[in-house]
């Protein structure tokens, strides 16, 4: 096992290269981005910002998400963003600006990914399940388990909890949202949210693209039932 020591000095030296201090600190708002973006971000070749994020994975600062044919990296987690932000205040440096995505506003509001929601919508019913604890596993990673707090509210709310318990697909996963650059509910409960939602015309489709539209009523249920205020787009 590396001692401290050494293992201060791998990280230093992993972040003491100007390219890829620049890479971090364009993280540094939560959201995953691609080599192509990060290169720009830090003024370098796209070939080069992939050794650069290879070097950072491998120290354990950055992780990269595989979405489809896409790869998108994103600080390991809080610890590593905590520890940026206190080096950027001791040197003085101001943080780099917030991602703008270039997503149409409606789609970027609420869609359908697959038969699941995303953009802001999608976006913000994950965060809230696991902030309810209705959901139990690491923030954007990898498969989440379902508490039974959360198996008795979801049924209050009308999911069939025993027809979800019985699927041999992925209960709830953390699906990268290609608008926002954050996870998203996906699996067999993010499908059965959405076709709650719009069963219950809480939301509707669009008839000609994949965005939705939160109804009055879904707004309400939202706010009364989860606790979540989502604007107009």
């Amino acid at each position: 096992m590396t001692d401290p020591d050494t293992r201060l000095a791998q990280l230093a030296a992993a972040v003491a290269e100007p390219a890829r201090a620049r890479m971090l600190c364009a993280l540094l708002d939560g959201r995953a981005r691609t080599a192509t973006e990060l290169a720009a971000a830090a003024d370098i070749a796209a070939s080069t910002a992939s050794t650069h994020i290879a070097r950072l994975e491998a120290s354990g600062l950055v992780h990269v998400v595989r979405q489809g044919k896409h790869r998108y990296a994103q600080l390991a987690g809080p610890a590593v963003a905590r520890a940026l932000e206190s080096l950027l205040v001791v040197a003085g440096v101001p943080r780099a600006a917030g991602f703008e995505p270039s997503t149409p506003q409606a789609l970027r509001h609420a869609r359908s990914c697959y038969d699941h929601a995303a953009g802001e919508l999608g976006v913000a019913l994950h965060d809230r399940l696991l902030a309810l604890r209705w959901l139990h596993g690491e923030r954007d990673e990898g498969d989440y388990t379902l508490t039974p707090a959360g198996s008795t509210a979801l049924q209050a709310l009308g999911l069939d909890m025993a027809g979800l318990s019985r699927t041999r697909r992925r209960l709830a996963c953390a699906c990268l949202d290609w608008s926002e650059r954050r996870a998203h509910l996906g699996g067999a409960l993010g499908a059965a949210l959405l076709e709650l939602l719009l069963a219950r015309r809480w939301l509707q489709r669009d008839l000609d693209s994949r965005a939705l539209r939160l109804t009055p009523a879904g707004k309400r249920l939202l706010r009364e039932r989860l606790g979540l205020e989502l604007g107009a787009p």
